[in-house]
């Protein structure tokens, strides 16, 4: 009777709180190696890691979760690749928000089971032995390791820790990243795809919930863009390469205003090609609605109804008009002269960076010719607009 109270207290006994926060200790050990590991090192580069670090990560993850490294990575970087298409291992507008959210481990193994979508995607990942022959071939085995200690260490209480670190990364990074990230919350930058921010869960899914920002600069290690974001994944690779653990590779722009500028130069160019996004967003909000606004309110009941129905076209990237909406805009643009330059304006100044061909002299003289247009248009949101534009230059990264 005492070797079985033994086994069902383990041990290691803890007071209720104590049992708490061992849980939430391990789940987030557990998001910090998806987001650190996975993600910015593995899937996208951003930063590289020294060896025992790395293989800490990919030890932890086989414990807690049985993710194979290549899977994981090829799967997100498809989805960057198709996001918002059918294509898309887990897009919420193709598949709907409640199959992503509450379905997201059966969708990530149907992803998972594509063999082409592994050799395209699932390329520079681990290839040893360990991965080969026991983190890759047997992650189970590595799951009902986590199960034993956790008996062993907490005894009965013992199961739902462990149950609780089973559901972690299905439910906050395959359902609510995956899902929500692209459903709803705020945008800083007007990226083509659904993308969106949502806070505060920043200590809890360590800085992933900062979506669009991720999309908009894949490539960066620091995935906050405003200084009242929370980027645990960045506190912690900051805290690394204190150490000499982490190397960053790159990160994404951060922008100055220089308002003493007039002309056009190389440093704008490089600026507002590197945040073109942002710079979409903006045009948005300083721009299009301004002008919206001073057109609904001159117009009568009818016009006003039309042009709140073609509104989010003409701000947002991610949503593409279907033919009767096309129809519409077009014959709005065609009867209001001022609603019709904003748009044109709007469209030239994305040729900017689509043209990824054109010589940088030539982009300064677009960008130029663009903000000489802007400011005779007599339109004085465009005309703010393009004084705003050439204060663009770029600052030191970190």
């Amino acid at each position: 009777m005492e070797l079985l109270m033994t086994i069902l207290q383990g041990q290691v006994q803890l007071p209720v709180w104590g049992y708490v926060l061992t849980a939430l200790g391990l789940t987030h050990i557990t998001i910090i190696a998806v987001t650190v590991f996975l993600h910015r090192h593995q899937s996208h580069n951003s930063l590289s890691l020294n060896p025992v670090l790395s293989h800490f990560f990919r030890f932890w993850l086989w414990l807690t979760t049985g993710i194979v490294t290549k899977q994981w990575v090829a799967v997100h970087r498809k989805h960057h690749a198709k996001c918002e298409t059918e294509e898309d291992p887990h897009s919420p507008q193709i598949m709907g928000i409640r199959r992503v959210l509450w379905q997201g481990r059966e969708v990530y193994r149907e992803a998972t089971s594509q063999q082409s979508t592994m050799d395209k995607y699932g390329n520079g990942t681990p290839d040893d032995w360990l991965e080969r022959k026991i983190y890759g071939r047997i992650p189970l085995a590595g799951i009902l390791t986590m199960l034993l200690i956790d008996l062993v260490l907490f005894g009965a209480i013992g199961l739902t820790i462990f149950a609780i670190q089973m559901v972690w990364i299905p439910f906050w990074a395959a359902g609510v990243i995956n899902g929500i990230g692209h459903y709803w919350g705020y945008r800083n930058y007007e990226t083509e795809d659904a993308s969106r921010n949502i806070i505060p869960w920043g200590i809890i899914v360590g800085g992933e919930e900062l979506h669009n920002n991720h999309h908009a600069h894949a490539s960066s290690a620091r995935l906050s863009s405003k200084w009242w974001e929370l980027d645990i994944g960045w506190f912690y690779i900051r805290l690394f390469s204190i150490f000499k653990l982490v190397k960053i590779n790159k990160v994404s722009p951060r922008v100055e205003l220089d308002m003493n500028k007039q002309l056009v130069d190389m440093e704008t160019v490089r600026a507002v090609v590197r945040n073109r996004f942002h710079i979409m967003s903006l045009y948005g909000q300083k721009v299009v609605k301004p002008v919206l606004h001073e057109e609904c309110l001159r117009a009568n009941e009818k016009l006003r109804d039309m042009y709140q129905k073609v509104s989010r076209f003409l701000t947002r990237e991610d949503i593409q008009p279907e033919s009767k909406q096309k129809k519409l805009i077009e014959e709005i643009l065609a009867q209001n002269e001022r609603l019709e330059t904003v748009y044109r304006l709007k469209q030239q100044l994305k040729m900017l960076w689509q043209n990824s061909s054109t010589q940088q002299n030539r982009r300064i003289q677009r960008l130029q010719a663009w903000c000489q247009e802007a400011e005779q248009t007599g339109i004085v949101a465009l005309q703010e607009f393009a004084e705003y534009l050439k204060g663009y230059t770029l600052k030191s990264a970190i």
